[in-house]
């Protein structure tokens, strides 16, 4: 702009005052493009970065805070991903379990021998407690994805306990042991709500690597999202668990080629809690 108005300097007296007004009209534009894109920017390292899903509606003075701010704030109790210091990647699924996509994946990484890490709905747990059997019995780990998938930041406080105790107290009486890994629906917790989780041994779990495959997208499209932020120390996101309508069939296609994928780029597959190197059960840290 300043070299705009020093070059109108340089013109005719009476061509000056047009291009002054045009100078101001130009500066004007500009004010209101500028917030406008800003705004439209995600929170860095938020689920907004890393999620397309679409969240509930937060409660009234509520806001989200960014995944790094959390990262930050937390150590110990929330992260995105594992140390960058070894080749390591964990793969999840979320929303399992369910009797169409749970198995097939299950069925890959039996073939492949390869663990991975679930994340449980509660009342999914309740009408097909035989996969949650089944996942741990293969050697997955597991850890808890909400009771009915409500979006953390729209709850309040009783709320939001209700859904963690809830499910892992289903889950233990189906395991024998209480998953310390949660997994919020859409990536979403307030840092209130991580004050109370850090209090009680858990710790919370999202990732820095989106497949988007709930989207429907084919194989290929999924690669290509892995390929876009995958490093050492990554948490990859996909599904295993369908809702009504929703197609995670790339989502199987998909997740040989991963593996193989990874396999070729000298990355270990290891669960969350190797990753991270944590315990999987909350009793034993010994807590309470």
């Amino acid at each position: 702009m300043h070299f705009f108005l020093k070059r109108c300097s340089r013109l005719p007296e009476w061509l000056q005052p047009s291009a002054s007004l045009l100078a101001a009209a130009l500066l004007a534009l500009l004010l209101v493009i500028i917030p406008q894109q800003a705004s439209a920017q995600p929170i860095a390292g938020s689920d907004q970065e890393h999620s397309s899903e679409t969240a509930a509606t937060l409660r009234p003075g509520k806001r989200l805070v960014s995944w790094i701010t959390l990262t930050r704030n937390f150590p110990g109790a929330f992260a995105t991903h594992g140390p960058a210091t070894s080749r390591r990647v964990a793969l999840t699924f979320d929303d399992v379990p369910d009797n169409d996509y749970t198995p097939k994946v299950l069925d890959i990484l039996a073939r492949e021998k390869v663990k991975a890490t679930f994340f449980i709905v509660g009342e999914r747990a309740l009408k097909h407690p035989d996969m949650v059997q089944r996942i741990v019995a293969e050697g997955h780990a597991v850890g808890n994805h909400s009771y009915d998938h409500t979006s953390y930041a729209s709850l309040s406080m009783s709320e939001f306990k209700d859904q963690v105790e809830r499910t892992n107290k289903l889950l233990h009486s189906q395991l024998g042991f209480t998953p310390r890994f949660i997994r919020p629906p859409y990536g979403e917790i307030l840092p209130e709500q991580l004050l109370w989780t850090q209090s009680r041994g858990y710790y919370v779990v999202n990732w820095n690597v989106d497949t988007e495959d709930w989207k429907g997208l084919g194989p290929d499209q999924i690669l290509r999202n892995v390929r876009r932020t995958l490093g050492p120390g990554s948490i990859i996101l996909q599904h295993a668990g369908g809702g009504i309508g929703e197609d995670l069939s790339g989502t199987v296609k998909a997740l040989p080629r991963l593996i193989q994928l990874l396999k070729q780029k000298n990355y270990e597959l290891v669960t969350v809690p190797e990753l991270l190197g944590k315990p999987e059960e909350l009793e034993s840290i010994r807590l309470y």
